[in-house]
């Protein structure tokens, strides 16, 4: 491969800059030639970084910014640096002789930036070039040897050893060439006198000078110089100091004054007037920046001086006399612009996450942020801060003007979901300059938030009778979080426990949590019951809540009143009920009964009269259902009375039911047979508690004479006073007994007016275990039977 298109990697050093899953650092050199085809290749900046081609375009591997960012392209498939376009070197790099090209590759996960430069080497692609292709100089004939005239000098855009290297002067017997070297005007050559002229034997003389450069093959370029042989006038203008140095602000309104030169002509008429003028040599953007008055030599601002373009002008002026054979005289001024603080740093966002998520650790890195400012010195340097007061910070780097804005705690999408971030850069000119720029981080949600009840637990009451997919209630719950994982699904928890039993009356909408009756409830079977419902979210993984619901059934008018009473053998509502005749007023006839199922006003009962055949005989009390009679029977009052009553509940809605009762009246004859009745009944069952009694009496007797020491046996006490012992204990089974009564002899054997008429005997199967066997007197015939004496009116 030729020399001049060998691209070679010039040096390589890394500074790795770990900060918190960052780096910055690695800066690679590379040089080319201009002029270079279009996808030339520069270098392969992934095998240099060592960083794994396949994996460029997962991690993004692009340029993020560069003085000649359109210059040059990345190839992510093999991770090459290409030129893009035509470079040419004079172009890119006008004014200085080395051609630096600064890029910058980044590169994603985790987030590197690496610095590049480029380096243009220059080809001899341009040959010097005069200005002007013939040069004319009028020279008087008394000129001394050793007079100077400086020449205009040629440009050559190439640098280094291709740009002009020597001047050539063609053969002739007055002058020779002298080249002074100038630094960024060049080469410039210097006409020297070496043997007067003669007008009467020459009035013109020519030459030729030749400009090369140092190419490989040499360029050249050349200019006539034409020389008018003038007559004399022989005092040159003299300034007033050899040289001139002067320090300007920049971004002086044009018209202002740099500088007053003074040069005089000790001659006198029009040979001793000086005119002033700018030199050949002085390019023209120099004149576009200063110009010079003829007449007073006033140097004046004629264009905008900026510091960051370049900080010094050197410009030849040159004093000449308006003789017939003008004398000249030059004059370099030295310009020094002096730097303001005129440019507001700027701010560039190298590499920028916009959504991050908020489960990220302290101290992610969200973006790359790098500050400049053209103006020089304290004006150009710059520090960067965050205004608002967020969760983040700035950290500055090891490169100069780099920071890394990073999550300074942890991060909350609920609480705050978007960041606006404020980055001011401030320089520390005086006065201060500054800039802002703003930049939005979004917060990505993480399933870090449980669904939410609004209102555990939930109570509600529902109707019963309710038609089998009606809606019920709505359980609703909501979940903090976004998209999918803020998507709820509802589930009734089941399990065979018999308090969830009545979850299979119920189902409930997976997408709403709106509950749906599968059956219907019934109050008089269920009145409450109690269930839970699950919300799950749709993360990953997914997070859940529990609610317990109430339920409780509302009553409903549902059930009619049932009669109880009157009910016939035939088991409808009708019955008959007989009465003397000669009962009075008040009496108590008989009592309809009746419940109903439901509760509250829906169970609340009244009676009323729907048909009877008397209504001065008998009257309802409508509450209790109670029938008396309102007067005495007379003898033309009807031997039987039909009562229909009606029974109705008080719901919204009454529902009722009928009862039938029939009375018959009949006469006191009757009354008295039964009385007869009565009344031997009531001699049987006493004469049969007379022979009960006596047997009871004759058995203790026999079984108390067996023995008349087991009174002592168990009765003996240390603190016995001759009475029987207040209290006795004694054992049944696996219970134990005390009997309390009043004291008696030692000889008793029965405790008189006891509870009970509890027998104390000895238990002769324990021996001497200080219990008692109790005999209990059969007392339930005798209770019974004053209970019926009582029912019969003998007692």
């Amino acid at each position: 491969m030729p020399d001049w298109i060998c691209i070679r990697l010039k040096f390589t050093f890394v500074a790795v800059f770990l900060l918190f899953g960052s780096t910055i650092g690695t800066q690679t050199r590379y040089s080319i030639s201009e002029e270079q085809k279009n996808g030339t290749a520069v270098g392969n900046i992934a095998r240099d970084l060592g960083i794994e081609h396949k994996a460029l375009k997962e991690r993004g591997f692009r340029i993020m910014s560069a003085s000649g960012e359109s210059l040059f392209k990345v190839n992510m498939d093999d991770g090459g640096l290409y030129v893009n376009g035509n470079i040419d070197r004079e172009e890119v790099c006008e004014t200085t002789s080395i051609c630096l090209i600064n890029l910058k590759i980044a590169l994603e996960n985790p987030l590197e930036i690496h610095y590049v430069t480029v380096e243009i080497l220059d080809i001899n692609d341009h040959a010097p070039n005069f200005s002007q292709k013939t040069k004319h100089l009028e020279i008087g004939e008394s000129a001394l040897p050793g007079a100077r005239f400086q020449l205009q000098a040629a440009r050559d855009p190439d640098s280094g050893s291709n740009s002009i290297q020597r001047y050539k002067l063609s053969d002739n017997d007055h002058f020779r060439l002298e080249v002074k070297d100038r630094d960024e005007d060049g080469k410039i050559p210097i006409l020297v006198l070496q043997k007067p002229l003669d007008r009467e034997l020459a009035t013109i003389v020519k030459l030729l000078i030749t400009a090369v450069d140092g190419g490989k093959p040499p360029k050249s370029g050349t200019i006539e110089i034409i020389i008018d042989v003038l007559d004399i006038n022989d005092n040159v203008p003299v300034f007033t100091k050899d040289d001139y140095t002067v320090r300007l602000d920049e971004n002086l309104p044009i018209g202002t004054t740099v500088i007053q030169l003074n040069a005089t002509d000790s001659d006198e008429g029009s040979n001793g007037e000086i005119v002033y003028s700018i030199g050949h040599n002085v390019n023209n953007k120099l004149r576009e920046l200063f110009e010079i008055n003829a007449i007073t030599g006033e140097i004046i601002v004629k264009g905008l001086l900026d510091f960051e373009v370049k900080d010094k002008y050197e410009i030849d002026i040159q004093a000449s006399d308006k003789g017939l054979v003008p004398m000249t005289t030059d004059r370099s001024v030295t310009i020094k612009i002096v730097d303001l603080n005129d440019n507001a740093p700027e701010i560039e966002v190298t590499s920028f996450s916009s959504t991050i998520p908020e489960n990220s650790r302290s101290g992610t890195t969200v973006a790359l942020i790098s500050v400049s400012d053209l103006d020089s010195g304290m004006n150009g340097k710059v520090f960067c801060s965050i205004l608002e007061d967020i969760p983040f910070k700035l950290i500055p780097s090891s490169h100069d003007s780099v920071y890394s804005l990073v999550t300074m705690s942890s991060l909350d999408r609920e609480t705050t979901h978007r960041y606006d971030i404020t980055l001011l850069a401030k320089d520390a000119g005086d006065p201060h300059l500054s800039s802002v720029k703003t930049i939005t981080v979004h917060v990505s949600d993480v399933n870090d938030n449980s669904p939410e009840f609004y209102l555990p637990p939930y109570t509600f009451y529902v109707l019963e009778n309710t038609v089998p997919g009606t809606s019920l209630f709505s359980v609703p719950a909501s979940d903090r979080d976004s998209d999918e994982n803020a998507v709820i699904n509802y589930q009734i928890l089941r399990d065979n426990t018999e308090e969830n039993k009545y979850t299979s009356f119920i189902n409930i909408n997976s997408e709403n949590g709106e509950i749906y009756a599968l059956k219907s409830f019934d109050f008089e079977t269920v009145k409450a019951f109690q269930f839970k419902v699950a919300a799950v979210d749709s993360g990953n993984p997914p997070l859940s809540s529990n609610v317990t619901v109430n339920v409780y059934i509302l009553d409903q008018n549902d059930n009619v009143p049932v009669i109880l009473y009157p009910v016939s053998a035939n088991g409808s509502d009708e019955g008959v009920e007989e009465i003397p005749r000669n009962v009075n007023a008040g009496h108590l006839v008989t009592k309809v009964r009746a419940y109903d199922a439901d509760i509250g006003y829906n169970g609340w009962l009244l009676f009323s009269m729907q048909e009877v055949s008397d209504h001065t005989l008998f009257g309802l009390d409508r509450y209790t259902g109670q029938i008396r009679t309102l007067r005495s029977f007379t003898e033309t009052d009807e031997a039987q009375h039909k009562l229909v009553i009606l029974v109705k509940d008080n719901g919204n809605v009454s529902l009722s039911a009928t009862a039938t009762v029939i009375i018959k009246v009949v006469d006191t004859v009757k009354e008295e047979e039964e009385n007869n009745v009565t009344f031997y009944l009531i001699i049987t069952l006493g004469s049969v508690s007379v022979l009960f009694v006596i047997s009871i009496i004759v058995l203790i007797v026999m079984q108390c004479s067996k023995s008349t020491d087991y009174s002592s046996k168990y009765l003996q006490d240390t603190n016995y006073d001759g009475t029987l012992c207040h209290s006795i204990q004694y054992r049944s089974g696996d219970k134990r007994y005390m009997l309390v009564g009043p004291r008696m002899s030692i000889g008793s054997t029965i405790v008189p007016g006891s509870n009970g008429n509890t027998l104390v005997v000895p238990d002769r199967r324990r021996g001497t275990s200080g219990e008692v066997r109790k005999c209990h007197v059969m007392s339930s015939y005798s209770q019974s039977l004053s209970v019926r004496l009582q029912s019969a009116g003998l007692m």
